[in-house]
């Protein structure tokens, strides 16, 4: 009665059904979300030996994640062998880097020439994009390539990671128990992302309480994406830019994901980890943390290896990507992929 005398005939129809009370529920299904993926041009900026060898194909794709972002992606096949006998590495780059860098780049051309196929991707936090991105998010990126993977028609998928990619993959592989998912490669790997943020980068106490606060403020006023005042310490002699959701999930210990050793006893796959010895980014300490959580009784990781790589220079800048190991590099993985029937 109330309504009646309230909102005239046509209102009161809108209204009834805007409360569920006049008409009958659809039963159709709808779409909430999805992914989509299209094939699109080769882009623009890539080197120009960024190209497939005799016997493979390199395609290039842009992925549209759950949530909406873009992620481009180069997928890598060899000609002799189908989609569905094939095992394909889904390659993950580290901080600010991309699918045409080391060492994807290398392995994506090494690994597919002898039957292999290979997805690697550009995460929303590559290239300039650095310190910028969510790291819960990331997982959005790698979930959009493992789905695009298995709707091309591979069913036997690896996870690879390379540096900040790796704890990445790293979450993904432990929450995500797909049974498509075979194995999981670690390279240059990190431990506690938090812990090294503090003590081995920023080194100042002073500096990392500001940087919390500032980063806490942005989240409270709802600026977390953008780029906070102060900038976090790389390097001795470099400062870098972030944003406050960067700072709060990848690099405070009260509320980031990225504590290597606690993922990785929760992966329920066959893990491989590598590092080049000249690596001068990554301390040789960081690997054994997570060599020792994978194998701690209670860990879900079925077997784990770990190979330390020579390095005629010593250590060097190159060491971190494997700039002068691509070929030993391929051939452990391939090796290992084999051992693992894959």
């Amino acid at each position: 009665m109330m309504l009646k005398a309230l909102f005239p005939p046509v209102v009161n129809v809108l209204l009834l059904a805007c409360l569920g009370l006049g008409a009958a529920p659809s039963i159709g299904a709808e779409l909430a979300a999805g992914i989509e993926y299209s094939y699109m041009e080769r882009p623009g900026g890539l080197p120009d030996d960024y190209r497939a060898p005799a016997g493979t194909s390199l395609r290039y794709l842009s992925i549209k994640a759950i949530d909406g972002f873009v992620i481009q992606a180069a997928l890598w096949q060899s000609d002799t062998k189908p989609p569905a006998e094939t095992t394909l590495i889904v390659m993950v780059h580290g901080s600010g880097g991309n699918y045409a860098r080391d060492p994807s780049s290398t392995l994506s051309r090494n690994l597919s020439v002898i039957g292999f196929a290979a997805l690697a991707i550009n995460t929303r936090q590559h290239d300039e994009k650095r310190n910028t991105d969510n790291f819960f998010e990331s997982s959005r990126d790698i979930d959009a390539a493992v789905q695009t993977a298995k709707a091309l028609g591979y069913h036997s998928i690896v996870l690879q990671g390379h540096s900040l990619g790796t704890l990445q993959v790293l979450f993904y592989a432990a929450t995500n128990w797909d049974r498509d998912i075979k194995a999981v490669v670690q390279l240059s790997t990190l431990g506690n992302l938090p812990w090294r943020s503090r003590y081995l980068q920023i080194q100042d106490e002073d500096k990392f309480r500001a940087l919390s606060e500032a980063a806490l403020k942005s989240l409270r006023e709802g600026k977390e994406k953008d780029i906070m005042p102060l900038r976090m310490r790389r390097t001795a002699t470099q400062d870098e830019p972030l944003t406050g959701e960067h700072f709060l999930t990848y690099r405070t210990e009260a509320s980031a994901g990225t504590d290597g050793a606690y993922w990785i006893r929760r992966v329920p796959r066959p893990i491989l980890m590598v590092r080049d010895v000249g690596d001068t980014i990554i301390p040789p300490f960081e690997p054994y943390t997570l060599l020792s959580s994978a194998t701690a009784p209670g860990s879900l990781v079925p077997t784990v290896k770990f190979v330390v790589l020579p390095d005629a220079k010593g250590p060097n800048p190159g060491g971190h990507f494997f700039a002068d190991n691509g070929k030993p590099l391929s051939e452990i993985i391939a090796t290992w992929l084999a051992e693992q029937h894959l």
